[in-house]
């Protein structure tokens, strides 16, 4: 359906906008007693190389909006995909922002925050009327930006930056319309589990270990001792049934022992945890490998869409890593 400017509905083109994805920002200055002000905002863009100029907006109805009319200096800040909860916290009215944040700022310039993707240092040149909102232009006098993975909003939520993949598995002119082709998520998740542990396989043939000797360790690393039945739960999603014969088998191997505060429960022997560190090690090495590779947006894409595909799948386990008692 497409409309005019006389039928727009707010809220539907408030979606409609939202389909274009943007960046998160916080954006500083101070009030003329000293007071730090904050704000999130995603309507930050460039304006200019030269000289290097940025823009971004504030709605009129805003309680800030006189603060940063005011001001001679801002710094915008863009946030890092680890800093969604700082967003949500300058997203927020009433209440100090700046309680117990670190900042890299002197006290008579606008707040600098900490750990952000990149940051820059305005004086303001221009402001702007903008129908509900008003516009600044911003002349960039310093900047720092470093790896950190951005945070970005679309569709109304946050998400994270990826760079489009090539085929992994098809010529350029494969007829990739087939029944099982390389799109299926199960033929890439599997493809890449599998890849992955053939990383790891020489340490794990060293140390006499199975694939259900290493689930079953690794297991015990996060969380000891534990009972037969627990551990069984715990790596039911792998297809493999850790009964009494594998157990017994890690027993022998001098790997596992029965715990002395917990009887009947398990938990590593001083060589069984030696030895899932040294394959842990290895695995963490293949890892960082494939995060030099990826670089740390497509690392941090990763991790999110694996977590997301195995909530949509979760059969129930149990947690693994659980809040520590008080």
């Amino acid at each position: 359906m497409q409309s005019t400017a006389a039928t727009f509905d707010p809220k539907d083109f408030r979606r409609a906008l939202g389909m274009f994805g943007t960046g998160v920002t916080i954006v500083t200055t101070r009030a003329d007693n000293g007071e730090p002000i904050g704000i999130t905002a995603n309507s930050f863009n460039s304006v200019s190389l030269e000289p290097p100029m940025v823009l971004w907006s504030l709605a009129k109805n805003a309680r800030s909006l006189p603060v940063f009319q005011g001001a001679e200096t801002f710094n915008v800040h863009i946030l890092s995909n680890e800093q969604e909860a700082l967003s949500n916290r300058f997203a927020r009215a009433g209440e100090d922002k700046f309680s117990g944040l670190p900042l890299d700022s002197q006290d008579d310039h606008a707040p600098l925050l900490q750990d952000c993707s990149a940051r820059f240092q305005c004086k303001t040149a221009f402001q702007y009327d903008g129908g509900d909102h008003i516009i600044f232009v911003g002349e960039v006098t310093h900047y720092d930006a470093n790896p950190r993975p951005p945070l970005l909003y679309v569709t109304g939520g946050y998400a994270l930056a990826s760079r489009k993949s090539g085929e992994i598995a098809s010529e350029p002119a494969a007829d990739t319309n087939s029944a099982y082709s390389e799109n299926l998520i199960g033929y890439l998740l599997g493809r890449a589990h599998f890849q992955v542990l053939n990383g790891i396989r020489k340490p794990m043939s060293e140390q006499g270990m199975t694939d259900a000797d290493f689930y079953v360790m690794s297991l015990l690393t996060v969380q000891q001792p534990q009972t037969p039945e627990q551990i069984a739960s715990h790596v039911a999603y792998t297809g493999i049934d850790i009964g009494n014969i594998a157990l017994q088998s890690l027993i022998a191997k001098g790997l596992l022992e029965e715990s002395p505060q917990q009887p009947k429960a398990l938990q590593l022997t001083q060589q069984g945890n030696e030895s899932i560190l040294h394959v842990l090690a290895a695995a963490k090495a293949v890892e960082a490998d494939i995060i030099d590779s990826l670089g740390e947006m497509e690392a941090a894409t990763l991790r999110n869409l694996l977590k997301k595909a195995i909530s949509a799948t979760d059969p129930g386990l149990p947690k693994l890593w659980q809040a520590k008692a008080a």
